[in-house]
């Protein structure tokens, strides 16, 4: 049966994130595609995975909790990452997810386990930094995220959808831009409920 692995990263709840919100409205679109399909769930502020250390790294694959993540990556017909952006770049919960999953000689390697595995990314950001802007150059999880996901994990079919500005009703200096926040955050919503609806007709 169609299977979503649903990663979240925020520290926040899905009322005041972002990208739990909209992550969420993929979700819901999935699961009204698939009624009887599969989400494994990992809220990884709610329960972290440890950072990788020797232990861990030397066991690769035979580690029980390495073992379990690659076995939830290769089950899911498609991935569902929420990462927001935390000083310019991911939450720490999530790139110890990244290290945990990412095996040598399964997962990653030559012929790495989960390389078709189609993965959309809801990247909110607090500011603007698309091109052209100012703070570009600060961008540091859309652009890691494609090249980790890619070179580590050989997928190449990733999506970002990513809400702007979400801190313009709670930053003063960013009042002006609320409007713009909105709109970002509505297409986000659109965006993410479209990609569900096509993703799950692809494993119909």
């Amino acid at each position: 049966m169609p299977t979503l692995l649903h990663i979240d990263s925020s520290i926040w709840p899905s009322e005041t994130s972002a990208s739990r919100d909209v992550a969420n409205s993929f979700r819901k679109e999935w699961e009204a595609q698939h009624p009887g399909g599969v989400v494994i769930y990992r809220d990884l502020n709610a329960e972290p995975v440890p950072h990788l250390d020797a232990t861990h790294y030397v066991a690769g694959a035979e580690h029980p909790l390495r073992g379990e993540l690659a076995d939830e990556l290769e089950r899911a017909d498609a991935l569902l990452i929420s990462a927001p952006m935390y000083n310019f770049s991911i939450p720490s919960t999530l790139k110890a997810w990244l290290d945990q999953v990412i095996i040598l000689g399964r997962t990653a390697g030559e012929q790495p386990t989960a390389a078709d595995t189609p993965v959309v990314v809801v990247a909110s950001r607090g500011g603007g930094y698309g091109p052209g802007t100012p703070r570009e150059d600060y961008e540091f999880v859309t652009s890691y995220l494609e090249k980790v996901l890619q070179g580590c994990l050989g997928i190449t079919d990733v999506e970002f959808i990513v809400p702007e500005l979400t801190l313009a009703r709670a930053v003063p200096a960013m009042s002006g831009l609320i409007e713009a926040s909105d709109l970002s955050r509505t297409k986000a919503h659109e965006q993410a409920a479209a990609k569900a609806k096509e993703l799950a007709a692809r494993v119909a």
